[in-house]
């Protein structure tokens, strides 16, 4: 399949990128050429330098039901563990999924995920993996993996317990039961409900366009220092900020967003630009 098939991408002159999952029929199932398309899409657009966030929506009543269920009916190697090299293999092949939702932690830029309806299974570790949730009032979420008699492996695990309380994050990975739109709020793991899909993608879209007026230098480094600070000591996260922001200073950028504040108007930032190539 392409990746048409699962999502359309497009980019405004403004630089808000934005990716919906376009399968409403399937319930925007995710079947394993969706990972490295989505993987491919979200480090082109970093590549590219143009984007200065992404959002990423959907279609139909639900955001997404996950992996598509028939991806565990079949019997190719990649679901082989029968003998040591099998189970050597599948490391491989689970590390090659993982760093596919990683792609969108990694990203030099923003991403916020606007979730209608159900988000599950999967669709929960690609959400967990984005900078920002926002939900509309109808929205629920859910580790289904445990449902279907498998942890949960694609990140969510990992991440869910740094958005959320630890204790509550425990709870929806061992019982697999649905957390709704307003205790996601409650807990924190989305910023906003909203009280339908237009409604939200209205408000995502707003959130999107403050993002894309302000620095990108700023708005990267400062997605580099949050990344850093999660997954480091407070120690670590001070030293780390001094090497980026001497790298990053840029008394111009500054020049333009102060001259601009002073007038009122908006300011005229230059995109991030494009990432040299190993030819």
């Amino acid at each position: 399949m392409h990746p048409q098939d699962y999502f359309e991408l497009t980019i405004d002159a403004g630089g808000i990128a934005h990716l919906r999952l376009n399968r409403p029929e399937r319930m925007n199932t995710m079947a394993p050429s969706f990972f490295p398309a989505l993987r491919d899409a979200v480090r082109g657009l970093a590549d590219a330098g143009q984007a200065r966030v992404l959002v990423i929506s959907s279609t139909g009543r639900h955001f997404s039901a996950g992996m598509a269920l028939e991806t565990f009916g079949g019997d190719g190697a990649m679901l082989d563990t029968s003998t040591p090299r099998a189970r050597l293999n599948f490391q491989s092949s689970l590390r090659a999924l993982m760093d596919c939702f990683t792609a969108l932690d990694e990203a030099r830029f923003p991403i916020l995920c606007a979730i209608q309806g159900g988000c599950i299974g999967g669709a929960l570790d690609l959400a967990a993996a984005c900078d920002i949730r926002y939900a509309s009032a109808d929205a629920f979420f859910c580790v289904q993996e445990t449902n279907v008699g498998m942890a949960a492996d694609l990140g969510v695990l990992q991440r869910l317990q740094t958005i959320m309380p630890a204790g509550l994050a425990r709870e929806l990975a061992y019982t697999g039961e649905r957390l709704p739109a307003e205790r996601a709020l409650a807990c924190g793991l989305v910023n906003a409900v909203l009280p339908d899909a237009d409604a939200l993608l209205a408000h995502v879209l707003g959130v999107a366009a403050q993002i894309a007026a302000k620095s990108p230098l700023a708005v990267a480094g400062s997605k580099l220092a949050l990344n850093h600070a999660r997954d480091h000591g407070v120690a670590a996260s001070l030293q780390q900020m001094s090497l980026l922001q001497s790298a990053i200073f840029d008394t111009a950028e500054m020049g333009v967003a102060i001259t601009a504040w002073k007038a009122k108007a908006e300011p005229a930032f230059a995109p991030l630009g494009e990432v040299g190539k190993i030819s």
